[in-house]
C-alpha cells in the first residue's frame, strides 16, 4: 500500500487546491453572469477558498497536514449540505442559476468529500501497519 493516498496521481492536498480553485472560480463567474445581483452567488467561492488554503498550507506546514485536511473536508461537507438545497429547486422545476450553483456545490463537494474520507481511511490503515 502506498504511503500517500493519490487519485489519478494527485495527492489530496493538490486535489484540494484544484477543487477549491474551481469552486472559487465558479462563484466569481456566477456572480458576474448574474450581473452581480446577489452576493449569495459567491457562496461557492466562500466555501472553496478555505479548501484551497488548506491544500496550500499543507505544503507550507506538512506537520499540520491532518489538521488542514480535516478543516478542508469540513468545508467539503458544508458544500454538500448547502448544495442539497438544490433538490427543492429541482423538484419545483426551477433551473435558475441558483439551483445550478447548488447542484454544482452538491456534486463537486460530494466528490471531494468522498476523496477526503477515502484518504482518512487510507491514513488510518497506514498508521495501523
Amino acid at each position: 500500500m502506498s504511503e500517500e493516498f493519490n487519485v489519478y496521481g494527485m495527492s489530496v492536498p493538490r486535489i484540494s487546491e484544484l477543487i477549491g480553485s474551481i469552486m472559487v472560480l465558479w462563484g466569481i463567474i456566477v456572480y458576474l453572469l448574474t450581473d452581480m445581483s446577489s452576493f449569495t452567488s459567491l457562496i461557492p467561492s466562500f466555501v472553496g477558498l478555505p479548501i484551497v488554503l488548506s491544500g496550500l498550507l499543507v505544503r507550507k506546514l506538512p506537520e499540520k497536514r491532518s489538521l488542514f485536511m480535516h478543516i478542508s473536508s469540513t468545508f467539503g461537507l458544508i458544500s454538500v449540505l448547502g448544495g442539497a438545497m438544490a433538490f427543492n429547486g429541482v423538484m419545483n422545476n426551477d433551473w435558475s442559476m441558483s439551483t445550478i450553483s447548488q447542484l454544482f456545490l452538491l456534486i463537486i463537494g460530494g466528490i471531494y468529500l468522498v476523496i477526503c474520507v477515502k484518504s482518512f481511511i487510507h491514513a488510518k490503515k497506514m498508521r495501523e501497519n
